[in-house]
């Protein structure tokens, strides 16, 4: 069965989303370190009846930003930011159900959370309400239910969403009747590699590294920089993998190869410093204005 750390999947506290004035203003806050005007500006947010304040606030107190950390006092607030509507907080609020630390155990109660949020159209929630589908947990188990959740994840560039459909497409899942393919995992993968999933990009490289007719890597040069791509972001297993590639290729090709990983990390640079530069002059316009 497929399982997963759901703590792992919620945004953190500084994750950047749409939000009202005062939330947004809050996040700012948070950015430049100036923790105690952005817990005024949630504040001000959640009894304007913003139930992302509420959640922000809840964040505040669960990681002790600012203050001393209160786990129940940030699960209160997570309940008020739920009535409210807000999905981050259906989402943290289910994870604390999920974990039965904070609160007590209640797998129904999280999938209803996970569920709520997924109708609302949260990427997180269509996740997370996927896994419990999936798993049976705390819900009927559901696999058509649980795929198209995760689909309208992944739609929404949800990288756990994709990583999990891709592998899922990769291994087949027999208790699911659900046969392999390559070509639709590969689909997936591609996509979180060229978000610089790690992942993605270890399972990119293993897919370019699997033997040809001959029983050699089908692509060597290719799955070498992949591998080299994942090993330098912390997954151990990819450095084996470009090591055990390396010894069976010549010396040209692992120049090629180490050239190619070079390229595309610069590439991505240069489009993270761009991006960086076009939201710089919408602030910059926005202020003008």
């Amino acid at each position: 069965m497929i399982r997963t750390a759901y703590a792992a999947l919620i945004p953190a506290i500084l994750t950047a989303i749409p939000a009202l004035a005062d939330v947004a203003e809050g996040i700012g806050f948070l950015e430049t370190g100036d923790v105690a005007s952005a817990a005024t500006e949630f504040q001000a947010a959640y009894e304007g009846g913003d139930g992302d304040g509420a959640f922000y606030l809840g964040r505040m107190f669960e990681i002790g930003a600012g203050t001393d950390a209160d786990p129940g006092r940030a699960a209160n607030l997570y309940a008020a930011g739920v009535e409210r509507g807000s999905v981050l907080a259906m989402n943290r609020l289910g994870v604390l159900y999920q974990e039965g630390t904070v609160l007590l155990r209640d797998y129904a109660e999280a999938s209803r959370l996970f569920c709520q949020a997924a109708e609302a159209g949260d990427a997180n929630g269509q996740f997370n309400c996927g896994l419990a589908q999936f798993n049976g947990q705390g819900t009927e188990r559901n696999v058509e239910q649980a795929i198209a959740n995760w689909e309208a994840a992944a739609e929404q560039d949800n990288i756990a969403a994709q990583n999990f459909l891709g592998q899922l497409w990769l291994n087949g899942d027999e208790a699911s009747a659900i046969a392999a393919d390559a070509d639709k995992a590969r689909g997936y993968f591609q996509k979180t590699a060229e978000a610089g999933n790690a992942l993605g990009l270890y399972q990119m490289a293993a897919l370019e590294g699997a033997p040809n007719e001959a029983g050699e890597p089908a692509n060597p040069v290719e799955a070498y920089k992949f591998a080299s791509l994942a090993a330098v972001r912390g997954l151990a297993e990819a450095g084996v993998l470009r090591d055990q590639l390396e010894a069976a290729m010549t010396p040209e090709q692992v120049l090629e190869a180490q050239a190619a990983a070079k390229g595309w990390t610069e590439a991505r640079m240069a489009e993270i410093s761009a991006a960086a530069g076009e939201a710089a002059e919408g602030e910059a316009a926005a202020t003008a204005e």
